[in-house]
């Protein structure tokens, strides 16, 4: 008889000050919205904050979904942080990923329209500004890191679940991970779980306010979201986050 599978830890967020520390010792780190928007306060300025989170709103569709999902909405921004501090937006290319990291839909050079003026403003770079100071603490060599950004909005319908990972639980082959959440509307589930390298389930949380946020040294665990639903089925439901992942160069 197999083995019953592994029950995930709920996780309870962590303090502030505990932040780099969290994700040295294990790889990981949950914080709630209210000390993530302090935390993101103090490397910045959030003033549009309505106007980034309502860019969310004119994503449009992702075409590359190999499952035929028509559940998913993006848009990408490319970036470098330099040595001498700044941050600075790339040309427009491709996001890749190699079929060992996203068995589904990896493989290809993947183009998603850009970003928007009103999703890169004073926002984006306090965000941009947050991770730079944090990953820098956890490796202290890099650099220059080259920085991608994801607008995510995972629609649920009645007929159709969201899939906010749907290559299952992954890693994104970087080698740091912010998933944002800007803001969650008619949705039931879309739990994140946490695994370490060999697959044993390490905690578990959900993002359901906004500012919640994860923090991922991709090299040491692997994560992956439940699928979403509407709460009430005749009414839109989605699920936007921002994903930035940091590779160093």
């Amino acid at each position: 008889m197999a083995a019953a599978p592994q029950a995930s830890p709920e996780l309870t967020p962590i303090r502030a000050a505990d932040l780099h520390d969290a994700i040295a010792r294990q790889g990981f780190a949950f914080v709630d919205g209210a000390t993530m928007r302090q935390a993101l306060a103090q490397a910045g300025s959030l003033a549009d904050w309505p106007a980034f989170a309502a860019s969310w709103d004119d994503l449009p569709r992702d075409h590359y979904m190999a499952d035929g999902g028509r559940y998913r909405r993006r848009r990408f921004a490319i970036y470098a942080a330099k040595p001498d501090g700044t941050i600075a937006r790339q040309p427009h290319g491709p996001h890749y990923q190699g079929l060992d990291y996203n068995p589904l839909n990896g493989g290809i050079a993947r183009w998603f329209e850009p970003i928007t003026e009103s999703g890169d403003g004073a926002s984006l770079g306090t965000i941009l500004a947050f991770c730079r100071q944090q990953f820098d603490r956890l490796a202290p060599a890099v650099r220059t890191w080259h920085v991608e950004t994801h607008q995510f909005r995972i629609e649920a319908r009645a007929e159709e679940a969201g899939q906010p990972t749907p290559e299952g639980l992954h890693r994104d082959g970087v080698d740091y991970v912010l998933v944002l959440l800007i803001r969650r509307r008619n949705i039931a589930r879309g739990t994140t779980a946490i695994h370490g390298l060999d697959r044993a389930p390490l905690g578990s949380f959900t993002l359901t306010d906004p500012f919640d946020a994860a923090l991922v040294n991709d090299a040491r665990v692997y994560h992956g979201v439940t699928a979403v639903a509407p709460v009430d089925p005749a009414a839109p439901a989605y699920r936007d986050v921002l994903v930035v992942t940091f590779r160093k160069i």
